[in-house]
């Protein structure tokens, strides 16, 4: 695993979480029980924190990145898609970013809310719970997320990561 302190900040990683040997992790990263970090993911904890909760994963190729003012924290049973740039902002629990979206500084991901892949949450915007944001700039549709999609999601990483320890096997 590619795994870094960054002077004296060091990462935090529960021992009952997965990090892929591909995945990056430097600096002030803590990362909680169950949760599984992604081939080619990279959190850079080096001028703020970033937390990572329970039963979350963060998915290939995504870039979670914090700010000395703004900590980046994901909570517990969250799904960070695909290629997912997490930049200052919160995502609170059993939410879901879809691919290729971008939260921004200070924005909030409400409980149980859906950013739908490719889209766009700009600085401070709150995107309430329950509600799908979609688009560039992200528009909100109150009410249209999808609670039970989440749950299956997340655990199905929980589940999933559960393999890798003792299977995954380089073969070149």
């Amino acid at each position: 695993m590619a795994i870094y302190a960054l002077g004296a900040l060091e990462p935090t990683i529960d021992s009952t979480a997965y990090v892929h040997p591909d995945a990056v992790v430097i600096g002030d990263v803590r990362i909680g029980p169950q949760s599984s970090v992604w081939p080619g993911a990279v959190l850079r904890g080096d001028e703020g924190h970033i937390v990572v909760g329970a039963r979350t994963n963060i998915q290939d190729g995504s870039v979670l990145h914090t700010t000395a003012e703004i900590p980046t924290v994901v909570g517990d049973d969250c799904v960070i898609g695909h290629l997912v740039h997490l930049e200052g902002c919160t995502v609170e629990d059993g939410s879901l970013v879809g691919n290729g979206a971008i939260v921004l500084h200070a924005a909030v991901i409400s409980t149980g809310a859906v950013v739908g892949s490719g889209a766009v949450v700009t600085g401070g915007t709150v995107v309430p719970a329950g509600a799908l944001a979609v688009g560039v700039p992200a528009q909100i549709r109150e009410g249209a997320a999808d609670g039970s999609l989440i749950a299956r999601a997340a655990q199905s990483y929980v589940r999933r990561a559960g393999r890798y320890p003792g299977e995954l096997r380089r073969l070149g």
